[in-house]
């Protein structure tokens, strides 16, 4: 590819114009029925699909890979190639690597065992409730609220101190940080992986004493040989990150999607059968993993009539997929009622996100409740003073300030 090929064409990532929507070059490539051509921050070519039927045939398609070391794989920026260079997790392998690993942790996961957890989890949040109605308003939802909450709910589930959330919440907010110097990455990449190393070390000397789910993978698998302490320390990193920072966004989100729309929130308060789909119409609608999808083909692939060239790096991006008129009616308008359960929020295909029941959990427990809890809630500043995230891998908002 020409220089002068590379200066015509778009910039990926593209801006967004309204924040709770997905940058309108997205959706007028969507609309169009072709896939956009674009360039990274180093000049590379990428294609980019944003139509439903393009990201599903991406996403199960295993012949695009998601190994980051595999050359030509793209990248969104050096801080982000930084990270993608250490050791992978199961999430960064292809199968059938993938699947051995991922499924030493299926079973944590199960319905059956998070639907179990969900006494805590309501526990947990009329805890929160009691603490802000004793503090008084106003509030900041993000951290008065939604990560308490998340990182309480996963340091609890992993076996992971509670004491120790701040720190993980931290460094865990640095590692994914886009437009930064790499060494800020690659510095909280080492603490957390330095943390865990010490605290599955600790875990290790007498596993029995707890039940959580690094003891159980300590027995399980490392003691038997098969995963390796490294291994083990490295999805326990992932799995801490993946359980607290992603479902705190969503709740701050929804939150402010019902404050956006009294009348979706009227519905739901005056019919609680419309929790379900009301969880599934915020995932749908908010699509927070905002640069899920990259991959690089292994071979040439037809995907719905566009060819991808072998070593041709590509983003699936599920924003713009689960606002697609062909998959969902009026997919701009935040409607309750449609229950849009074949959205893509949670990905698709064998990468499918592992811990959606327990997301699914902590959102149906707070949505069940928050507005019952506080039926006047309401944004204590003005909507065009809220600062949403740009840069970061997981969208949502700086903070949300709220009263009663």
């Amino acid at each position: 590819m020409s220089t002068a090929d590379s200066l015509a064409l778009p910039i990926f990532p593209a801006q967004r114009g309204c924040p709770f929507d997905p940058p309108p070059l997205y959706g007028e490539a969507r609309d169009a029925g072709k896939p956009l051509s674009m360039q990274l921050y180093n000049g590379q070519k990428i294609w980019v699909f944003t139509s439903f039927e393009d990201v599903r045939a991406v996403l199960a398609d295993n012949r695009f890979s998601t190994v980051p070391t595999t050359p030509g794989f793209p990248m969104q920026s050096e801080a982000r190639n930084a990270v993608l260079q250490l050791p992978p997790t199961f999430i960064r392998m292809d199968p059938p690597d993938h699947g051995r690993l991922r499924r030493m942790f299926t079973k944590e996961f199960m319905v059956k065992r998070i639907d179990a957890m969900r006494p805590r989890i309501m526990a947990l949040i009329e805890d929160l409730y009691a603490q802000l109605e004793a503090k008084g308003p106003p509030f900041e939802m993000v951290e008065d609220f939604a990560l308490p909450l998340t990182s309480t709910v996963i340091s609890e589930f992993l076996g992971v101190p509670v004491s120790d959330r701040e720190f993980f919440q931290e460094q865990s907010r640095l590692k994914v940080l886009m437009d930064v110097d790499p060494v800020i990455t690659l510095e909280a990449s080492q603490k957390l992986i330095d943390y865990f190393d010490g605290l599955l070390r600790e875990k290790a000397k007498n596993p029995h004493a707890n039940d959580d789910l690094l003891s159980r993978l300590i027995i399980e698998q490392v003691q038997p040989g098969h995963l390796s302490h490294d291994d083990a320390v490295l999805h326990a990193d992932l799995l801490t990150m993946a359980g607290h920072e992603t479902t705190a966004n969503q709740i701050v989100l929804g939150t402010l999607n019902l404050l956006q729309n009294p009348d979706q929130k009227a519905l739901l308060l005056q019919d609680p059968a419309l929790l379900k789909g009301a969880v599934d119409e915020m995932l749908r609608y908010n699509s927070i993993v905002q640069f899920n999808g990259a991959r690089i083909a292994l071979e040439d692939i037809d995907v719905n009539g566009q060819l991808v060239r072998k070593g041709e790096g590509v983003f699936a991006l599920i924003a713009p997929a689960n606002r697609d008129p062909k998959a969902f009616a009026c997919p701009d308008r935040f409607d309750i009622t449609r229950a849009p359960d074949n959205h893509l929020a949670f990905s698709y295909g064998v990468h499918q996100c592992l811990g959606q029941p327990l997301a699914r959990a902590e959102l149906q427990s707070v949505f069940g409740t928050l507005f019952q809890r506080f039926p006047t809630l309401g944004l204590a500043v003005p909507f065009e003073e809220l600062e949403f995230k740009g840069d970061h891998f997981v969208y949502g908002l700086e903070a949300l300030p709220l009263t009663w």
